[in-house]
């Protein structure tokens, strides 16, 4: 195969990848975005000339589907998308190698255990970016993968990456056969790839006609306020009463009689407060006495906080004050209820680079911080929480932002007691661009996993209500100072994937191990024998 065809195929599974992602109607590429890589292994003899082409093909992928980190830093998108396309050509090289030295079937079989293996670490490490795992390529159609209740986006990641090798292997028959159907050629190869293509859709429909979740009667309502505040304004201090303000006049324009539970964006409540001071706080006034004028009601909002310790440094991400303390600052979730006490949940899952540093980068922290980044890193809660109060239905799990994106920790909510999930979040950095738009479409996933109904609160938008089947029930659109009302049943089914969580990332993990560990015997043995 001549070189341009394998820059050729290279680059055509790069946009096939593309063009599945999340907006895309053209979802059903997928199912054969690696199919050309897998030819361009087969074409090569060098891994380090293969580790080129495959880098070609995934930075192509990340760069078209996620340019839009570039609206809230332009040098950290730059970074972020080689480093994850250098990241992802790891399991491909892995695959050649296995390949190579011991056939094909064999490299397969490592092409799902460490693309799995990826998959699980890049959710679990210091710098974890999720965004395009292979599973949530069917947020926008839940009904195709109601059986996430069960496996997770893991469950995804196994059906695209088995359907590819299936596809690339009835590619293979077809032209040892001339490109002409022979029943014992062919056949077989064909069966197979319409079976693995169709029993997940089939299983999907018997979940989506036979589920079907008893709630307790719920005549209780939630409103979802969109301010719709612009985010690179919205820590001016000469701004942020005004913004108090607008948050309390939609949620008394939106409530009624049956409203227990009114929902505020990602840091709707943004001037850095003292933790244990909040209440104290003369710009929040406006919201204290709104709450006790209407004790029945419960706010849930995004809140920039602070909390002091003493002169000696309490955690890894605390910075020093001018009076010699230590204090951490956090990108919180507050609970305010009248006659109750304020609780708090610090967000847990941040964002690499721009709310933490890993500890093995912290030299870059100046650097970091020049181009828009963290040095220090915000402080977090070490894990999820949910808000319960009396008198409010609602148990409610308070996800900020980034953190809708991992299923295993939004299920741990729902292992806490959490009926409902409550997302948080801030897109507005991000511009009209596909990433809010994404983002919106993940949150569909964390219902059907945990069988929970979702409101989204998002400051300039995307707001919604999503079902436990992860329909979209209704929206407010971006750029729009709105508000939404529904009253939004309750849950405390738990699902499989609730109780056991990414066991199928852990078993690939093992998986993973078992073949690395035998390819090390081999190589050792082979060199002892030599010698």
């Amino acid at each position: 195969m001549k070189r341009f065809q394998l820059f050729g195929l290279s680059i055509l599974s790069g946009i096939l990848l593309f063009a599945a992602w999340p907006v895309s109607p053209l979802t059903f590429a997928v199912f054969l975005g690696f199919v050309p890589l897998l030819f361009v292994a087969d074409a090569i003899v060098k891994k380090n000339v293969f580790f080129c082409f495959s880098f070609l093909a995934l930075c192509i992928w990340n760069t078209s589907t996620t340019w839009w980190i570039w609206n809230s830093t332009d040098v950290g998108s730059i970074a972020a998308i080689i480093a994850n396309s250098v990241l992802m050509c790891l399991p491909w090289w892995g695959y050649f190698t296995f390949k190579k030295i011991y056939g094909k079937r064999s490299g397969y079989i490592a092409l799902v255990a460490f693309w799995m293996l990826f998959e699980y670490i890049h959710l679990n490490w210091q710098l974890s970016w999720p965004w395009l795992t292979l599973g949530n390529v069917f947020a926008s159609h839940p009904s195709w993968v109601q059986w996430y209740e069960y496996t997770g986006v893991s469950g995804g990641t196994l059906w695209i990456l088995i359907v590819n090798i299936a596809l690339k292997e009835m590619i293979l028959k077809f032209q040892v056969s001339g490109f002409k159907f022979q029943e014992k050629a062919n056949g077989k190869s064909i069966g197979i790839f319409i079976a693995l293509i169709s029993i997940p859709f089939i299983f999907s429909a018997i979940i989506s006609q036979r589920f079907k979740i008893i709630h307790p009667i719920n005549s209780s309502d939630v409103v979802i306020i969109q301010p719709n505040i612009d985010p690179y304004q919205k820590f001016n201090s000469n701004s942020i009463a005004q913004q108090v303000q607008i948050l309390v006049r939609l949620s008394e324009q939106n409530m009624d009689s049956s409203t227990k539970l009114i929902i505020w964006p990602e840091t709707a409540m943004s001037a850095q407060e003292e933790q244990g001071h909040v209440a104290e706080s003369d710009i929040y006034k406006p919201v204290f006495n709104f709450i006790n004028q209407h004790p029945n009601i419960t706010i849930i909002s995004g809140i920039e906080t602070y909390k002091m310790y003493g002169s000696e440094k309490y955690t890894a991400t605390s910075r020093l004050a001018g009076n010699g303390n230590y204090y951490d600052v956090f990108n919180a979730a507050v609970a305010i209820k009248a006659n109750q006490p304020i609780q708090f949940y610090n967000k847990s899952k941040l964002v690499p680079g721009v709310e933490s540093l890993p500890t093995f980068l912290n030299f870059l922290g100046p650097i970091f911080e020049k181009f828009g980044g963290s040095t220090g890193g915000y402080g977090k809660s070490d894990s999820s929480k949910v808000f319960t109060e009396n008198g409010n239905p609602y148990v409610a799990a308070p996800v900020i932002c980034y953190e809708s994106i991992y299923g295993e920790y939004v299920a741990s909510y729902v292992q806490r007691g959490a009926n409902m999930i409550a997302i948080i979040t801030n897109d507005g950095w991000w511009g009209n661009t596909p990433g809010h738009k994404q983002h919106l479409q993940y949150a569909r996933l964390r219902a059907i996993e945990t069988r929970r109904w979702v409101a989204r609160s998002a400051n300039t938008g995307i707001s919604a209500v999503i079902n436990d089947r992860g329909d979209i029930l209704t929206t407010q659109p971006w750029n729009k100072e709105a508000a939404l009302k529904y009253n939004i049943p309750t849950s405390t089914t738990e699902t499989v994937y609730v109780a056991y969580g990414d066991y199928l990332y852990k078993l690939a993990t093992v998986f993973a191990a078992l073949l690395l560990g035998w390819h090390i015997a081999k190589l050792l043995i082979n060199r002892f024998v030599k010698k």
